[in-house]
């Protein structure tokens, strides 16, 4: 599995990309588009007047010890593969979370860790953090997928996104199989008490698997629901569509930091 790691510091940040997108996810500004996801659309850039946007990647790892990696299947920025050795799909978020391990205790890091996950990458943030408490140190969650979503899309929606995901399987490329993370999720310990921050897209995007009726309004309950059973902080203020750690990366950075600043206070 290809991992990078940049940085000195603790807690230890570990990125965790959307469906289909590699570490470099981290590292991509604005113009540069808004990487594989569900439902991301190409942002636009930022007005000449401000300053520069900085890589998520790039910022936090001025402060603190950093890791992102490309999980099995995914898609590089340019459109290259990873180079990370291909596994059977469709994969769970528990799949993601064997992975994870493996690859931090190949590279001897040891945490405590600030999970970061952003879309399917959140479901396996989340899951991390049950399943590892006691080295989950925070948590913040890029318009993140969530188990709430089963109650917040009508039926006919979640079996039509259910029914896209699988016809838009292909060969050794990322497949999220959800339903199967769902259960995974019935089983798991409770989320730990830990620094959380939620942050939600608040430009209308879609599903775009239910014409006439969107699924806008079902992901923003979806948001909701995650940050208060995480007693998070929600910012839904962010002027940006699903990718955010592309469209605004200062406000991503400025989360972590947060955490980073609560967790080192104790």
């Amino acid at each position: 599995m290809f991992l990078s790691c940049r940085g000195s510091g603790s807690p230890t940040v570990v990125f965790i990309s959307g469906t289909g997108g590699g570490a470099d996810e981290w590292s991509t500004l604005p113009d540069a588009g808004a990487g594989a996801d569900e439902g991301v659309g190409a942002p636009s850039s930022p007005p000449e007047s401000q300053p520069a946007a900085v890589p998520v990647f790039d910022a936090v790892s001025e402060s603190t010890r950093v890791c992102a990696y490309d999980r099995p299947g995914v898609t590089l920025d340019d459109g290259s593969p990873t180079t990370t050795t291909p596994v059977p799909q469709p994969t769970t978020a528990q799949q993601g979370v064997d992975d994870l391990d493996a690859v931090l205790a190949a590279a001897d890091e040891s945490g405590p860790f600030l999970v970061v996950g952003a879309s399917w990458g959140g479901l396996i943030a989340q899951l991390f953090a049950r399943t590892h408490p006691d080295a989950t140190a925070g948590l913040v969650l890029v318009d993140s997928a969530s188990t709430y979503l089963e109650q917040t899309l009508s039926s006919e929606q979640w079996q039509a996104w259910m029914a896209a995901i699988e016809g838009a399987r292909a060969g050794d490329a990322e497949s999220p199989a959800y339903e199967p993370t769902m259960a995974e999720f019935e089983s798991a310990l409770p989320s730990p008490s830990v620094p959380a921050v939620v942050l939600s897209s608040d430009e209308p995007w879609d599903l775009q698997v239910t014409p006439g009726e969107s699924t806008w309004p079902a992901w923003l309950a979806g948001q909701a629901a995650l940050a208060e059973s995480l007693q998070a902080m929600h910012v839904s203020d962010t002027h940006s569509g699903h990718g955010i750690q592309v469209e605004q990366p200062d406000l991503v950075t400025t989360a972590i930091d947060d955490v980073i600043e609560e967790i080192r206070k104790g």
